[in-house]
């Protein structure tokens, strides 16, 4: 570890050089669109509305999940069941988690 950390400390008053090189190259064209700064078709805020219900269901869902294995869990614990309330908390995680990055993803893909 400390010889590649070495390396880097002995090659990095090179690389400083480098910098005005790639600052002036040129831009490389892209055919795909801007399809972000977009108008907004008729109606969009009907579709607007529904998706914010459709988000606020989903999260309250989730948040229900997550009562229902924690219900589970102290229902069944003198059983010893709890590799199964594991596996589910963790299916309910994992939709929280889709719910809480849907609008990232999105964003990233277009």
């Amino acid at each position: 570890m400390s010889s590649t950390l070495a390396t880097a400390l002995a090659a990095a008053p090179h690389l400083g050089g480098l910098a005005p090189h790639f600052a002036a190259a040129p831009p490389v064209p892209s055919g795909v669109p801007e399809v972000g700064g977009g108008e907004a078709p008729p109606g969009a805020e009907g579709l607007l509305t529904v998706l914010r219900w459709v988000a606020w269901t989903v999260t309250a869902l989730c948040v229900a999940g997550i009562f229902g294995v924690a219900a589970r869990m102290a229902v069944d614990h003198s059983r010893g069941g709890g590799r199964e309330h594991a596996r589910g908390l963790g299916f309910v995680l994992g939709a929280c988690l889709l719910v809480g990055s849907a609008s990232g993803i999105v964003s990233a893909l277009i």
